[in-house]
């Protein structure tokens, strides 16, 4: 223990993985959640948006939320989520990561699926509010990376920090590089590889030492970009030295904080690493679930709530 026996079971079209993924992210009714922005300046100058939404009724918790490559709050994954959180007594903060809003942001560098840092300034501008006593975070893809790199790379942790869920995350950078570069997953690939384009063309103009339309022309693979740009602008040497790094497979075994890895067995991003058997069964703080579908961030239960949904909250409010 603690693997965790999975009681997600889907039929029909939805046991193929790519079914699920694909409808789960673009064709999904999209759930109704009512925002609010706030703009955090972070220590060095930039921004970061958070998308608030609120519980009903008055609480003293709050989830912040993390999406994955290329999202931002406004994700069906991130919206339905705040919305089952808002309908449970949790408060939300969707975090926006640098450039993620709908606006560049001002620094060359932008994010990456260890950029910590930008997290632990949004936990710290949360709690200056002093409304919570409970704050619980949930990440999803590189978004649940990035947790559980922040919650195993800090030997100290705010007392307010009670839970963390990771969905679908890549626990292994290179590996699940690997994995999105095969064939089946050129729909996933091509899609991003779009996105990340367009924002490097985006700041090209604003840094022409360091970006140029020939190094655009050259970026034809995820592996591509993040050598021209992730690496160079995060402080590594190169792809391989920024997925070593960020991976959180390895800080897994300092993690004190109660954890939910939740990751579908037929999930194509993900390698044969992402799924830590031996280390979880070991573990007394991280609960591995593997059902045996769900696709990429899926887990279709009915259009108007998922079961990573359902299962955050049964996680949240369970007594560990």
């Amino acid at each position: 223990m603690p693997i965790v026996s999975s009681s997600y079971k889907i039929s029909g079209l939805f046991k193929n993985s790519h079914f699920s993924t694909i409808y789960s992210a673009k064709l999904r009714p999209r759930p109704k959640l009512l925002q609010q922005r706030e703009r955090v300046i972070l220590p060095d100058d930039d921004f970061l948006d958070l998308d608030w939404s609120f519980s009903i009724k008055k609480t003293r918790k709050t989830a912040i939320l993390l999406h994955g490559l290329e999202g931002n709050a406004q994700r069906r994954y991130m919206i339905g989520q705040g919305k089952a959180l808002n309908e449970n007594g949790w408060d939300v903060c969707g975090m926006n990561y640098r450039g993620c809003s709908g606006e560049d942001n001002l620094h060359y560098e932008s994010y990456n699926a260890g950029k910590t840092d930008d997290l632990e300034a949004v936990i710290n501008f949360i709690l200056k509010k002093g409304r919570y006593d409970e704050i619980a975070i949930i990440g999803f893809s590189l978004g649940g990376n990035l947790l559980l790199k922040y919650l195993g790379e800090r030997t100290t942790l705010p007392k307010e920090i009670k839970k963390g869920i990771s969905i679908s995350a890549p626990l292994n950078l290179k590996g699940s590089m690997h994995r999105l570069s095969e064939s089946g997953n050129i729909v996933y690939r091509t899609s991003f590889l779009y996105n990340l384009r367009k924002k490097y063309k985006l700041k090209m103009p604003k840094y022409p030492d360091k970006m140029s339309p020939e190094e655009l022309k050259s970026i034809r693979s995820l592996k591509d970009y993040d050598d021209k740009y992730t690496a160079p602008a995060h402080g590594f040497k190169d792809a391989s030295d920024y997925y070593e790094k960020n991976s959180s497979l390895q800080f897994l075994p300092k993690i004190v904080t109660p954890v939910l890895l939740l990751c579908a067995e037929n999930d194509s991003f993900l390698s044969e690493a992402c799924y830590p058997i031996e280390l979880a069964s070991q573990s007394k703080n991280i609960y591995l679930e593997m059902p045996k579908t769900g696709g990429h961030v899926g887990f279709h239960q009915s259009n108007s709530v998922y079961y990573s949904e359902t299962r955050t909250l049964q996680f949240l409010n369970t007594k560990l």
